[in-house]
Order: C-alpha cells, then sequence, then structure tokens
C-alpha cells in the first residue's frame, strides 16, 4: 500500500500540473520484490506432464523501481510574444539560475515563457515564468539596457536586442541536450536539476550545446509548449490505483479476520 500511495503521489503530482507550460509527467514503474519457492511435489516422476510452472512461489509483494521522466513533446500553442518560446527538440533544455539557501545553482526548464525585470537603474535582465535569471550559454545572466524597444529570438537561440539609438545587443540563449533523463529530478517551480549527493558525472547526463551544436537548437518563437500530460490516461491510472489500494486494503482485514478466528480457537 505504500507503494501505491507513492504512484498515486505521481499521477497528483502530473494532475495538478497539467495545464503548466513545458512540464514533463513522470509514470512510476514496479518490479517484484524476492521470493520464495517450496518443492510442493517431492516425487519428481509425478510432475511428468506438468503444464504449470513447478514448485509454489511465496512472494513478498512489489516495489516501485522509478519515476520516470517522460520527455515525449508537449503541444505548441501560439501566443504572440516576442519573448515567448517553444521548444521543439524534447531533448533540450533551457538554463536558469535559481538561489536557495545563499547558494546559486544551474537547472534545467522546459517553460520559454521569459519575461525583462528591473535590475539597477538602466539595465533590464532576462527571467522566466518565476522569477529566476534566464542563463545564456557561459552560465552568465542574461542583461540588456533599458532603452531596448524591439526585441527578436532566432531558431537557434539567439537573442537581438535593438535600442531607442538604433544600436543592438545580442546573446545567446544557456540551451543544453539531456542524455539520460532518469537522473534529473523534478525540484520544484516546474524546474529540473541533477541530485547534489549522487555521484553522477554530469557530462555522462547532459550536453551543453555551445559552438556548432547551436545549429541543432530548434524552437518556435512567440508560442509555447503545453505539458505533455494525458488528462485521460491520468484519470485511468488513477481508478487503477484507487482499485489496487481498496484490494489490499481488503486483504488486510480479511488476514486479520483470519487471524483473530486462528486465535479463537481453543
Amino acid at each position: 500500500m505504500n507503494q501505491l500511495q507513492k504512484q498515486l503521489d505521481i499521477i497528483s503530482n502530473n494532475m495538478a500540473n497539467a495545464d503548466t507550460n513545458g512540464f514533463k509527467k513522470r509514470e512510476a514503474t514496479f518490479t517484484d520484490l524476492l521470493a520464495q519457492s517450496f518443492n510442493n511435489q517431492p516425487n519428481k516422476n509425478d510432475e511428468i506432464g506438468r503444464l504449470t510452472p513447478e514448485k509454489l512461489r511465496l512472494g513478498t509483494g512489489a516495489k516501485m523501481a522509478q519515476a520516470q521522466l517522460v520527455l515525449t513533446q508537449g503541444n505548441i500553442k501560439d501566443t504572440g510574444r516576442p519573448l515567448d518560446v517553444a521548444l521543439t527538440n524534447e531533448k533540450q533544455f533551457f538554463k536558469v539560475m535559481t538561489n536557495k539557501n545563499g547558494k546559486n545553482e544551474v537547472c534545467y526548464t522546459r517553460d520559454g515563457n521569459f519575461s525583462l525585470s528591473p535590475m539597477g537603474t538602466n539595465e533590464v535582465v532576462l527571467v522566466n515564468s518565476s522569477g529566476y535569471p534566464v542563463l545564456d550559454e557561459k552560465n552568465q545572466m542574461i542583461i540588456f539596457n533599458k532603452n531596448a524597444k524591439d526585441y527578436a529570438i532566432s531558431e537557434n537561440g539567439k537573442i537581438t536586442v535593438t535600442l531607442a539609438n538604433g544600436k543592438q545587443q545580442t546573446a545567446n540563449l544557456g540551451m543544453i541536450s539531456v542524455r539520460k533523463p532518469q537522473f534529473l529530478e523534478q525540484i520544484g517551480e516546474n524546474l529540473l536539476g541533477i541530485p547534489a549527493k549522487a555521484n553522477i558525472n554530469i557530462n555522462d547526463v547532459l550536453t551543453e550545446m555551445t559552438g556548432p551544436l547551436r545549429n541543432q537548437i530548434s524552437m518556435k518563437r512567440g508560442s509555447l509548449e503545453t505539458s505533455n500530460v494525458d488528462t485521460g490516461k491520468e484519470m485511468t491510472d488513477l481508478i487503477n490505483v484507487q482499485r489496487s489500494y481498496q484490494f489490499q486494503s481488503k486483504a488486510i482485514t480479511m488476514s486479520d479476520q483470519m487471524m483473530g478466528l486462528i486465535n479463537g480457537i481453543r
């Protein structure tokens, strides 16, 4: 029942983020625990012609093996905003900087709902929908003059800003391509990160899209990617989990009743 509760939590989180831009769902997978085999027929000659598996197997249940991150592409919706960007390659992510407990950390997101936030007196910084700074390819904040009046983002992630005096400023959106999504964890606010305590080489998990690799970046301007949560499937999974939960609860109740009868025999 504890393992079913974990799956229920995953389904609940998926459903809660069905309308979150760029959200990637997780799916629970289960594996059997160790089982014991008992020889129920000591005479091997009596096993001749048997079609069912030999011996009796006493299992100890199942457990959730992992909550796999699913990177399938979400739908693309047009917004018309010049600072909205939808990634069209399912393995690519933007980089943002978070600051929790006084420590800066690079995190990853598919949400391309960007905006400009004032920084100082004459500058603005590019931030995501949660207000975290969006990083460039060198993991630096993307800062422009506040007098910028026109913005354009190319399909390979280059931002060009035109100032009031006609001059231009440019920056490249920081991008990564994920090779091993199973090592990414959801850390809240529609962000993904690599567990700090895990003994993982970051270069085995992802690739920084710099230099010639930037030609492989694929995005659509003036659009946003929706989540890849299929609410119909999630509701079906929810019903199945609830039924399994009820079945397990009923089995425990019946087991207690049987033990009570046994203990009452004199």
